[in-house]
């Protein structure tokens, strides 16, 4: 077993003068906390994996795995799971935990969503996540190009589900009533953390509005899941984590993901607690009490690890609880 160093040893790291993150190039350093033996994955690099990857860049496209430094692409890519990111590489907000690159994005490639559709055909897969970064530069914030790839994977791959998660779409009015209209099968919305650390951790966003988005995809179509995650090992007090799936059930959401925050580099928020797995587990049993469908608590937990397998269990779920 090994732990992938993105730290040191990242394969996406921009020619000097070119920094990944322009807008945390000045700012303080953060130690990189040493990772306890729970955190531990597989390193990349199985037949499967190597072939999911030739896939990727075969139809040129970008994945939330690696932009992002995901712990689990070893083992999703093994499986032939990938999570594709839409509407480019580069966002433009600067969140305070995130490894996505930072600034202004070029045009939207109109082809993205047949070769979106084309890899998820040519992979075989039963569930897609379907991500994106943000685009406060385009009037609907992207909605429209997250509709056209949801179609076009219906067209290639009817039998596929599938999960997207989006951004807020903050001022975009009109944008969630045609990603919504789409009909995806998940419609997913991270919270990403507690709302006293907006500020910080993600200041680009508003905790209330996402609150909101997510109680208004299930007002505007019931039948579609919604999902939201959040990371802990921020600073937050258990209290407040308690409070936000709280908010999470007044909004109906049914899936409820919580995972341990890995401090990308130097220059993102540190890691201030490494949340060890028995609160997990104590956390996810709180959670099923509130009456979620669905829960996924553990340290190396991500919004789409998974995915596939835990969209059939929410789907058994929701038919047992109808049949009460």
């Amino acid at each position: 077993m090994a732990v992938i160093d993105l730290l040191n040893n990242d394969p996406r790291k921009r020619s000097a003068g070119t920094p990944r993150h322009p807008e945390k190039a000045h700012k303080p350093d953060n130690a990189v906390s040493k990772k306890p033996d729970w955190i531990r994955v597989k390193a990349p690099g199985s037949p499967a994996y190597v072939e999911t990857r030739a896939i990727v860049k075969q139809h040129n496209l970008v994945t939330v795995c690696e932009e992002a430094g995901c712990p689990n692409i070893g083992e999703c890519w093994e499986k032939k799971h990938a999570t594709f990111m839409i509407m480019g590489d580069t966002c433009t907000r600067a969140c305070a935990f995130c490894n996505v690159k930072t600034g202004m994005p070029a045009a939207l490639d109109g082809a993205e969503p047949a070769y979106v559709a084309e890899a998820v055909a040519r992979l075989g897969l039963h569930h897609v996540v379907i991500t994106s970064v943000d685009r406060d530069d385009l009037k609907d914030g992207g909605a429209a190009h997250f509709a056209a790839t949801i179609r076009a994977i219906r067209a290639a791959a009817p039998k596929t589900t599938i999960e997207i998660l989006t951004p807020d779409f903050l001022r975009k009015d009109g944008a969630l009533e045609e990603v919504v209209a789409a009909k995806p099968d998940v419609f997913n919305h991270n919270l990403e953390t507690v709302p006293s650390h907006y500020l910080t951790v993600r200041p680009g966003a508003r905790y209330f509005h996402s609150i909101r988005l997510l109680e208004r995809v299930k007002a505007l179509d019931p039948t579609i899941f919604t999902k939201s995650g959040i990371m802990v090992g921020l600073g937050e007090a258990r209290n407040e984590v308690l409070q936000v799936m709280d908010d999470l059930r007044v909004a109906d959401v049914d899936f409820l993901t919580i995972g341990q925050y890995l401090q990308p580099t130097k220059k993102h928020h540190a890691v201030m607690r490494f949340v060890p797995p028995d609160e997990f587990k104590g956390l996810e049993t709180i959670a099923y009490t509130k009456g979620f469908l669905m829960v996924s608590a553990s340290p190396l937990t991500r919004s789409s690890h998974h995915a596939g397998e835990d969209f059939a269990r929410m789907q058994a779920a929701r038919a047992e609880r109808k049949a009460r």
